[in-house]
């Protein structure tokens, strides 16, 4: 692709348990979108202990591999490597049409938006978050795009980012009443207010690169899971926004996979027999060639 930025990445995730584990049956949502200004090159898993893979497409057309690994182990480690070019975002106007919140409106009852349009398990309504919409005064403007921009902005002024403050299974209410969460908080709370105003609005999963200070090497430095969200919008398509960063998001943000919230996107979900307590660490490395510098961000 013209103009691309190439990203080479690994994506470990380390199991350990306190006991041994008999079997393990895991589902990884790790390999990242091929389309939609995204052109994935290679993709490979490799585990330890070692497993064979069957692959299966899910109903939001994310790619996922299914893991059973049917000896003991007291350790398991999975990694994903994969090389992507992400191409620069087309350029967007400051604003839509007079008519684009009626368009919006008509189509949001559609079977096409369904899933994008209604409540999910971390996207939803809730007491806390009207009290939050009243507290900070957001509320529709007279243009869709403005509006979710400064939604956007609002949420990443009124939180503050805290790794471990929650985890994958926190309520949006911790990071409404508390001010303190990651960037998975960040997103469902922009989803579930921009579903409230019929705004299709789907939850993406990726990477962010994040590059050293300007005039430093930016060649590989720390990196993390990341999360924003995508709005579709008249004329437009879809449009990520991050509120993590209060930015769009471009050509530094990689995707993986798409759904209704985390719940539909987890890069690693399973069951095992056995294993006592378990522990997890994620390490995420990346790579970009040619080498540019960028704004540092949070994932």
């Amino acid at each position: 692709m013209t103009g691309s930025t190439r990203y080479e990445i690994e994506h470990v995730s380390r199991y350990r348990y306190t006991l041994p584990a008999r079997q393990s049956v895991m589902s990884l949502c790790l390999r990242p979108r091929d389309g939609e200004g995204q052109q994935l090159l290679s993709f490979e898993i490799e585990t330890d202990p070692p497993t064979s893979f069957n692959s299966e497409v899910d109903s939001f057309g994310n790619t996922k591999y299914v893991l059973n690994i049917h000896r003991e182990h007291l350790e398991l480690d999975i990694a994903a490597r994969s090389v992507v070019d992400v191409a620069p975002i087309a350029s967007i106007s400051d604003s839509l049409g007079p008519d684009a919140w009626e368009e919006i409106h008509s189509r949001g009852n559609s079977i096409e938006n369904w899933n994008f349009t209604h409540p999910s398990v971390f996207a939803r309504p809730s007491a806390s978050l009207n009290a939050f919409m009243k507290r900070t005064g957001v509320e529709p403007g007279s243009d869709p795009l403005k509006t979710l921009r400064r939604l956007s902005d609002t949420l990443h002024q009124s939180f503050q980012y805290a790794p471990g403050s929650t985890s994958a299974a926190s309520p949006i209410e911790h990071v409404l009443e508390s001010g303190r969460g990651v960037c998975q908080d960040y997103t469902h709370v922009m989803i579930a207010i921009a579903r409230s105003w019929g705004v299709p609005s789907r939850y993406v999963s990726g990477y962010i690169y994040v590059a050293r200070p300007e005039g430093e090497q930016a060649l590989q430095s720390a990196h993390h899971t990341h999360a924003w969200v995508e709005c579709l919008l008249p004329g437009a398509g879809w449009i990520g926004f991050d509120p993590t960063n209060g930015s769009l998001a471009d050509d530094r943000h990689v995707r993986i996979a798409l759904g209704r919230d985390y719940h539909d996107v987890s890069p690693t979900r399973g069951i095992r027999r056995g294993g006592g307590d378990s522990s997890l660490e994620v390490e995420v490395r990346m790579q970009v060639r040619p080498s540019r510098t960028f704004g540092i961000l949070r994932a």
